[in-house]
């Protein structure tokens, strides 16, 4: 069988899950801090802190990491205004502030951050239809409801803004496929979906979705390699696999695509010699793709030794028990 246009052939044999090796692939990225590609990701720090010690959590290595040397750079990270920025002598944003929040409730250690300043300073970024601006500098876009809105909620601060008002912007980004985009009239896109399901989930506002037609263009995701993409006519790529499976466990809906095929891709993925995930396979892994990874590992409840991720908050499942957060989701 020859594959489409858009996808990929898969390696054979399939790799074994690397547990050790994207761990201490994981630590040494961190460590390593004259690297060059350590340096060149200045500018987006605080996310990639987020995701390699998310996916050091998942995989029972997070005592590997230096807690205080993370805390310290978070706390120096809270601007005045009260956002977080990437890195230090950043302007703070709402991608990197719930990067950081999230990070301190892995560490349960919210106390080093004013948090009376972070809400505020997302209060200040919803506008009048409900939309959140990402920073001062006035971009909209649905990821950064989210942000928000997971913000707040982490932070058990939801009623600081109007939430009606961030649902309803959310439901105009939907579209006829049943899909989000980032604003109204945007194109459809997982990984903003992703977003704006969370958002429904966290507010419980999933009464709101046609769960059967969005189920139905989420699984149109997957392709003949087993791998998803983002939208129609895209390669296979595995951080997909966390936005697409996500959105899917959230509808209820996840037992709609081939398990045993995105589980082959995913492992595809892996650098066996050197550890981490790629977007695909024979690609440069990076901690990004790793986290994603073995996110979609977890959420398919596979055989391999991972903590359960929560599908809303992309956290591991015991933190969102001990903040006492019961996001919603849709009955099979």
């Amino acid at each position: 069988m020859s594959m489409p246009m858009h996808d990929i052939q898969l390696p054979s044999p399939i790799p074994e899950l690397q547990l050790q090796k994207h761990a201490d692939y994981l630590i040494s990225y961190a460590t390593d801090k004259d690297e060059f590609t350590y340096c060149m990701t200045e500018h987006m720090r605080m996310s990639g802190m987020y995701w390699g010690l998310t996916a050091l959590d998942l995989m029972g290595h997070l005592e590997r990491t230096n807690r205080d040397e993370v805390l310290q750079f978070i706390a120096q990270c809270q601007s005045d205004s009260g956002g977080i920025s990437a890195s230090l002598q950043h302007d703070p944003h709402l991608l990197y502030t719930l990067s950081a929040v999230q990070i301190l409730c892995m560490y349960d250690a919210l106390d080093i951050i004013d948090i009376e300043k972070v809400v505020k300073y997302v209060k200040e970024r919803q506008q009048p239809d409900g939309s959140f601006t990402g920073d001062i500098w006035g971009e909209v876009d649905a990821r950064f409801s989210f942000c928000a809105v997971a913000t707040l909620s982490l932070l058990g601060r939801l009623d600081s803004i109007d939430v009606d008002k961030a649902v309803s912007f959310v439901i105009k980004c939907k579209n006829f496929d049943g899909g989000f985009g980032s604003k109204p009239g945007s194109e459809s896109h997982s990984g903003l979906t992703y977003c704006c399901l969370g958002v429904l989930s966290i507010t419980d506002h999933l009464h709101l979705v046609d769960a059967d037609r969005l189920g139905w263009w989420l699984c149109e995701r997957q392709l003949p390699s087993g791998g998803l993409n983002g939208r129609p006519e895209k390669l296979p790529d595995v951080c997909y696999s966390w936005w697409v499976l996500s959105a899917l466990t959230i509808l209820g809906r996840l037992h709609w695509i081939d398990k045993k095929s995105l589980v082959n891709f995913v492992l595809a993925c892996q650098d066996v010699e050197s550890g981490g995930f790629s977007d695909r396979p024979g690609d440069v892994s990076d901690p990004f793709h790793t986290l994603f990874g073995l996110t979609a590992l977890s959420l398919l409840n596979t055989e391999y030794p991972l903590k359960s991720i929560n599908p809303t908050y992309c956290m591991p499942e015991y933190i969102i028990e001990r903040l006492g957060l019961t996001p919603a989701r849709l009955d099979k």
